[in-house]
C-alpha cells in the first residue's frame, strides 16, 4: 500500500533544462504561419501544393514557411494517430503517479525507463500534487495490473498510484487558436 507525503516542500528543485534539453526558439509568428499550423494540425499529410494554396502563397514560400517552423521547433514532428485497439490494447489507462520525496534527484531516469515499456503512449511531467501522469494501453485488465504492480508500486522511488480507466478519448481540434 502506498504512503502519501505531505511534505512536498522539502523536495529538491530539478534544473528546468535537464527534463528537456533544448527548447524551441521562440519565433514570432505571422497568420500565415498560424494558418498553415491549422491546416497542418487538420491534415498533416497535405501536399504543400495544397496547403500553399489553402493559405494563399506561393507553394515555395510555403515550403520555407513550414521548413522554418519545423527548425524553430514550433513544429515538433509528424505523427499517424493509431487506435492502441487495433493492436490489442483495448484497455487504456490514466495512472497518476507521485514519487517519494528523497526521489526528486531521479525524475528524469523515472521517465525515460516509464517511457520506454510498451504500454506507454504518453508520460505527462506535472506541477500539482501528483508528479505525473501515464497513459498507458493494455491488452487485458490482468496487463494493466501487473503494469502498476511490477513498473510502478514495486518502484521503490513510488509513493503512490491512482488508476483511471478511460472509457473513451476524443481528440480536441487544432492545439491554438
Amino acid at each position: 500500500m502506498a504512503v502519501k507525503n505531505s511534505a512536498r516542500s522539502s523536495r529538491s528543485i530539478i534544473e528546468p533544462n535537464r527534463l528537456r534539453p533544448e527548447s524551441p526558439t521562440v519565433m514570432a509568428l505571422d497568420e500565415i504561419d498560424r494558418a498553415i499550423l491549422s491546416a497542418l494540425a487538420a491534415d498533416a499529410r497535405i501536399a504543400n501544393n495544397a496547403l500553399a494554396d489553402q493559405v494563399g502563397i506561393a507553394p515555395s514560400t510555403c515550403l520555407g514557411r513550414v521548413r522554418a517552423l519545423r527548425q524553430s521547433g514550433v513544429i515538433r514532428g509528424y505523427h499517424a494517430d493509431v487506435d492502441p485497439a487495433a493492436l490489442g490494447r483495448p484497455i487504456q489507462a490514466m495512472i497518476a503517479v507521485r514519487l517519494q520525496s528523497h526521489a526528486r534527484g531521479h525524475i528524469p531516469d523515472f521517465m525515460a525507463k516509464i517511457a520506454t515499456l510498451p504500454e506507454v503512449l504518453n508520460v505527462f511531467f506535472l506541477g500539482g500534487a501528483d508528479d505525473f501522469h501515464v497513459h498507458i494501453a493494455a491488452s487485458s485488465t490482468d496487463n494493466l495490473r501487473d503494469f502498476v504492480v511490477v513498473n510502478l508500486s514495486g518502484n521503490p522511488d513510488v509513493a503512490l498510484t491512482e488508476t483511471n480507466l478511460i472509457f473513451e478519448h476524443i481528440r480536441a481540434g487544432a492545439a491554438f487558436p
